[in-house]
């Protein structure tokens, strides 16, 4: 049998998920982190700092000094709700929208440059395959799940 953990930490190293930064774009460095972050508020629609850090499973305190750190870069824009102002929600800066725009588009050219190596049976394999490992994860609640707070 394979050794599924093994081809798990290959993929996550080939991907750059252990690496300090994922992306430079325009001299900024970004963690994976802060990757994630940028594309979910850009992905939803004013989201409140509450939403993304349930959205990606993080303590909210770490997320908010992941914010703050973001505000300090100038990506990311934290406004109080107009009607309660203990809730902030959260926008992208033009900077950030940019630094945004510009990860989709390489993360979009390097998995362009993966599947180029497949047919396309092997590509709609892969991607459908992804699809259900995704669904199967997020019924189990063994090991390796974050919590959701």
């Amino acid at each position: 049998m394979e050794n599924l953990r093994e081809l798990f930490q290959i993929m996550t190293r080939r991907f750059g998920f252990l690496d300090k930064n994922c992306c430079s774009v325009g001299g900024v460095n970004v963690s994976i982190i802060h990757s994630h972050i940028l594309y979910e508020i850009d992905k939803q629609h004013h989201p409140s700092i509450q939403q993304v850090a349930e959205t990606l499973g993080t303590d909210i305190t770490t997320f908010s000094r992941q914010i703050q750190a973001l505000v300090k870069m100038n990506l990311v824009k934290k406004t109080p709700h107009p009607d309660d102002k203990r809730v902030y929600i959260l926008s992208l800066t033009v900077e950030g929208k940019y630094v945004a725009t510009t990860i989709d588009q390489q993360m979009k050219t390097y998995l362009n440059d993966v599947f180029s190596h497949m047919n396309e049976f092997e590509k709609e394999t892969v991607i459908r395959s992804i699809k259900l490992l995704n669904e199967a994860m997020a019924k189990t609640s063994n090991c390796c799940t974050t919590p959701m707070r």
